[in-house]
């Protein structure tokens, strides 16, 4: 038996895949990705496919970028890891730096993990115990929205609001106030941008003015729900929530794990709104999709707040055996200069045009739904009837069978259940976007058609 057929069978054997119906794993032909180059992924059979995620969302300049592969060569040389639990590192130390450079003003303090779930665990505990040092003890909830994701840990499933992932773990989880949040395509009151003049925010509003004393924070994904199925904001509601936050004192956390690093045209989703929360998460795109690395950032005024005496006990309890990893923080440097060098966000504004206009034509197609797009960042939400838009039935695995057919024609990509998403690195020419649209529009097609 050659090696590329025991690595299947190995894998069938033995890796249990996240996301991923083993069932269905176990009797199709797994996809196994040797070598990146670029925006393709190449299989071990030497097949060159269109990386159209990012490998979820997290590679930017693409694969075997010369920078960042130069960079963590350059560190390897000098040491792989070292604790950050009383030792500090070089590359964590200019990292941070660099973090509080191009971030909200306001956010001056980083604290590292491994992911965007740790991320956001490390914004509640830090909301939660900044509270508890300034003797506001009742402050022990927190409020987030419906549809939301913000990881897979038992405190970021607490404040998710997915139930098909979050439900069955009900028992396990902390209490909430979870508020309606707009997905103009479904609105629930039936209204229509900007007539509605932002009624989703009413229920936030009344939650804040009759609980905000007992609330330590708010989290949210700022412009863009990822997980939800890539459901963009109206303009003006993301700055309506902080301004609210401010109003009845309540922390807010923004997660810009998916939304961060260029994916919505800007270095920072807040951006667009010119919003600066109180702490916010960062993972994915920070290392250019080469390593785990993740941060928080938030305030002097929420630092100072665990500033005391040994014996007074306000240190903040936590960390990760990773934390600040020279590699991962070489890697993260390498990635922000590649950003300035080669004029990322400036050369990606009109290939974010060109997406727009290419995405019209997929209206042509009628199972297509909803179009939604800001910046790099689409969903394409696909329904068995446009008018009514009806969803197609679960066992019929339209998204599924969809990402499948694309896949054959040389591209990768993910479906939020029949809502396909596209995310390409921010790297990728209109040349390549334009192959890459192709093909998800034949793979709609072909597989909506013959239904």
């Amino acid at each position: 038996m050659e090696w590329r057929e025991r690595l299947k069978e190995w894998d069938k054997a033995h890796l249990w895949h996240p996301f991923t119906q083993m069932k269905d794993w176990l009797a199709s032909e797994p996809l196994i990705i040797e070598r990146g180059e670029g925006i393709y992924l190449i299989d071990v059979y030497g097949r060159r496919l269109i990386d159209g995620v990012s490998s979820l969302w997290v590679n930017v300049h693409g694969h075997r970028h010369p920078r960042i592969d130069a960079a963590l060569k350059e560190q390897i040389g000098k040491i792989a890891h070292s604790t950050l639990l009383g030792l500090s590192n070089p590359p964590a130390i200019e990292l941070a730096k660099r973090l509080v450079e191009i971030t909200p003003e306001g956010l001056n303090k980083v604290f590292y993990s491994d992911n965007g779930a740790t991320a956001v665990e490390v914004a509640l505990k830090m909301a939660f115990q900044y509270w508890q040092h300034k003797g506001e003890h009742e402050r022990t909830r927190f409020i987030c929205l419906e549809n939301a994701y913000h990881g897979d840990t038992l405190g970021a499933v607490s404040v998710g609001g997915i139930g098909l992932f979050h439900d069955l773990y009900k028992p396990l989880l902390f209490p909430t106030y979870k508020v309606k949040a707009p997905y103009c395509y479904r609105c629930p009151e039936r209204k229509r941008y900007p007539e509605c003049q932002l009624a989703c925010l009413e229920d936030l509003e009344e939650t804040l003015k009759r609980h905000h004393e007992e609330c330590a924070a708010l989290i949210i994904e700022p412009i863009v729900q990822g997980a939800a199925g890539m459901i963009v904001q109206p303009p003006g509601f993301l700055s309506r929530v902080r301004e609210l936050c401010t109003q009845y004192g309540v922390l807010m956390i923004a997660d810009e794990v998916a939304t961060g690093f260029g994916r919505t045209g800007r270095m920072f989703a807040c951006e667009h709104e010119r919003v600066s929360p109180d702490l916010m998460a960062v993972a994915k795109g920070i290392t250019g999709g080469y390593l785990p690395l993740a941060a928080t950032l938030t305030t002097d005024e929420i630092y100072e707040a665990f500033l005391g005496e040994y014996h007074e006990f306000k240190t903040f309890f936590h960390g990760h055996t990773y934390t600040g990893n020279p590699l991962a923080c070489a890697a993260a440097l390498a990635n922000l200069e590649v950003f300035e060098q080669e004029d990322t966000l400036k050369k990606m504004a009109p290939k974010v045009e060109f997406l727009s206009r290419e995405l019209e034509r997929f209206w042509e197609l009628e199972a297509v739904g909803d179009i939604r797009q800001k910046g790099f960042m689409v969903g394409i939400e696909l329904v068995a009837d446009r008018e009514d838009k009806e969803p197609f039935p679960p066992e019929e695995k339209v998204g599924q069978r969809v990402i499948l057919e694309a896949r054959k024609r040389g591209v990768v990509i993910r479906p939020l259940g029949d809502v396909i998403v596209l995310m390409p690195p921010l790297s990728i020419t209109e040349w390549e976007l334009g192959q890459l649209l192709e093909v998800v529009y034949q793979s709609i097609e072909a597989v909506t058609q013959s239904r």
